[in-house]
């Protein structure tokens, strides 16, 4: 390719879109105008990098189609609409999308630290390795309950619903690392497990599920989906399919935020559940009933807002015009 020519031959177009650009303001005819040359310039632009890439133009070609692409979406704003279109299809659609990771990460999970508290609550050996018997009665005894009731509900639901978003975020973060998630996912389960067959040994086995189910279940459910949604980002680059791996890793990664975003509410319900629900004094069964109630809501929200979303198409992925461009692929 003659470098000079085709900057000749197209240099009153790239202008034209550099003015159009720049206007506050922009006729039916223009608007028009302003996406053909946008489409054009992109064409253009394309050709230099594989024919004759020069730097200096390859640079000021792609700042003029970011200006001109900014300029075409215009100014956007979040918006109520938004927010609902969000809570009420995107995010029930990655959800859905990855039920079968979060599902089997909870499965096992849940089994595990049953496993490990039957083994706890049958062994006073291992009990007395990880905790002595002085400390093990102040545990069962007073701790326990009264971790729930230390601080004021309001300032209780902050700080709980500040540590589960740190983890669901911590899970998420190194998810691509895979390790370090069944690291945390470990920890969680061996305090669990370690802590209710301590309760149990002691008969404290009522008090432990009495204080852990009301908010447990649908918070350990958000830990789960933010584990799995980790784990499938991981594996997106271990396998990425019929996609390149930068690809395969770019759309979990997008739809991971999405998970992530729509969490902080699910978490941020779990902590107002055990800051007031937990520690009142409302009957044991009225207590788990509510966490019953929310975990099968939520599951609800799942399996039949986002089955329908996911079927309607959408994946959790963000809008396309807020994806970058991919390149074909052949096949």
């Amino acid at each position: 390719m003659d470098l000079d020519a085709y900057v000749a031959a197209h240099h009153l177009e790239w202008e034209r879109l550099r003015d159009l650009g720049a206007r506050r303001r922009l006729t039916a005819a223009e608007a028009d105008e302003l996406l053909d040359l946008y489409q054009r310039t992109a064409t253009h632009l394309s050709q230099i990098r594989s024919t004759a890439a020069d730097p200096a133009l390859v640079q000021y070609l792609s700042a003029l189609l970011s200006r001109a692409r900014a300029r075409s979406m215009g100014g956007r704003t979040s918006t109520w609409s938004g927010v609902a279109q969000f809570f009420a299809v995107t995010f029930p659609a990655v959800l859905y999308r990855l039920r079968r990771w979060w599902l089997t990460v909870l499965v096992v999970n849940v089994a595990a630290a049953f496993v490990i508290g039957a083994w706890v609550a049958r062994h006073p050996g291992v009990q007395s390795s990880f905790i002595s018997g002085k400390q093990a009665d102040q545990l069962v005894n007073h701790d326990f309950a009264d971790y729930y009731s230390q601080y004021s509900a309001t300032d209780f639901a902050t700080r709980v619903w500040t540590n589960n978003v740190w983890v669901a975020a911590l899970c998420i973060a190194v998810g691509v690392l895979g390790v370090p998630v069944i690291y945390l996912l470990l920890q969680n389960v061996l305090n669990v497990g370690i802590i209710g067959g301590l309760m149990a040994a002691h008969g404290k086995l009522s008090l432990f599920f009495g204080l852990i189910l009301p908010h447990g279940m649908l918070e350990l459910t958000a830990v789960f989906v933010a584990a799995a949604g980790g784990l499938k980002l991981f594996w997106s680059w271990v396998e990425p399919g019929d996609r390149t791996r930068p690809d395969a890793m770019a759309a979990e990664g997008r739809s991971v935020i999405t998970l992530a975003l729509g969490l902080i509410v699910v978490l941020l319900v779990t902590g107002v559940i055990e800051a007031f629900v937990t520690p009142s004094g409302l009957p044991t069964v009225a207590r788990i009933g509510i966490g019953v109630l929310v975990e099968v809501l939520f599951l609800l929200y799942v399996f039949v807002v986002g089955r329908r979303a996911f079927l309607g198409g959408e994946t959790g992925d963000v809008a396309e015009i807020d994806r970058s461009a991919a390149l074909p692929t052949v096949g």
